[in-house]
């Protein structure tokens, strides 16, 4: 039987200690090819002992007590097995809000961020009472992330799965945002059609099907497949949103869109054939266009007439 991560026999240099019991992990977590070692170590073992990156450290050269080490043994094994830090917590840390996650729910990257970044960008006054849509809501990240900034604001969440439905509802309410959110299971925006919003926004499924599987470990075994698939070429959601967002946008409102690398161009075209004027394509940190920004110019005066 191979001997426990958290062995201090078979993973400390010199006597065991917390900070070397962290050098020991860090290793063994690179060897096994995940890409922050040192970090996902200090997470993994600042949870199992209840103490934050300053308690890490300011008790770094105490030994690790044994009920310590068996709680952080399982921990580690799972990482070790690729579960991402953050389903293994069960909390993930979105525009500083701290979501909680289950396993029916999208895992909240950075590059979501950029469509909260882009939404802002167009809104001109924070405290005017705007009503938000988010459809495909998952963990509720998009929607609470924007009312979290625009203190006025109220909002609807969609999501075809209770589940996850249910997550983000909890997460309004653990938030102290549940008095303006609102929460529904039904199919994109058939779910709500007769509303008129503001702002609408959306992280679709857009890996083509044949893909997922080649992406890394930590999104292909451990995210929902029905939040990652977006059919044969990863365009299927955009073609079923298409036509619905101009009915769901007052005249003037806007739709920010996440898209995956090298589609923004294509998602543009199908918003463009829905009366929708093509506003922004926001990068990501990366570089990577990840957001494209339309207006509904239904109902809108003419800027000559």
């Amino acid at each position: 039987m191979p001997p426990s991560p958290t062995d201090a026999s078979a993973v400390a240099v010199g006597p065991l200690s917390i900070a070397t019991l962290l050098e020991a992990l860090t290793r063994q977590l690179r060897q096994a090819g995940i890409q922050s070692p040192a970090a996902d170590a200090r997470h993994l073992v600042g949870a199992a002992l209840s103490l934050d990156r300053a308690g890490l450290l300011a008790e770094r050269d105490r030994p690790p007590t044994a009920a310590e080490l068996a709680a952080i043994d399982p921990l580690v094994r799972r990482r070790l097995k690729r579960e991402p830090v953050s389903r293994i917590l069960g909390r993930r840390e979105f525009w500083s809000l701290d979501l909680h996650i289950d396993a029916s729910v999208l895992d909240p990257r950075p590059d979501t961020e950029t469509v909260v970044q882009a939404v802002l960008g167009h809104v001109v006054d924070r405290h005017a009472r705007y009503t938000v849509l988010d459809l495909g809501t998952g963990s509720g990240c998009l929607l609470l992330a924007l009312l979290s900034e625009l203190p006025a604001a109220i909002g609807i969440g969609v999501d075809i799965r209770h589940d996850a439905a249910a997550c983000a509802r909890d997460n309004a309410r653990r938030l102290g945002l549940a008095d303006r959110a609102l929460f529904v299971v039904g199919d994109w925006g058939k779910a709500v059609l007769g509303e008129n919003v503001h702002i609408m926004v959306t992280n679709p499924p857009y890996v083509a099907g044949s893909e997922i599987d080649t992406l890394m470990p930590e999104v292909a075994r451990f995210d929902p497949h029905v939040a990652l698939d977006g059919g044969e070429d990863g365009l299927d959601a955009y073609r079923a949103l298409a036509p619905q967002v101009a009915h769901l946008l007052r005249p003037g409102g806007i739709a920010a869109v996440e898209v995956g690398q090298g589609q923004a161009s294509s998602v543009a075209e199908l918003l463009s054939r829905h009366t929708l004027a093509i506003a922004e394509v926001k990068a990501d940190l990366a570089g990577v266009d990840r957001c494209v920004v339309a207006q509904n110019r239904v109902g809108m005066r003419s800027e000559t007439g």
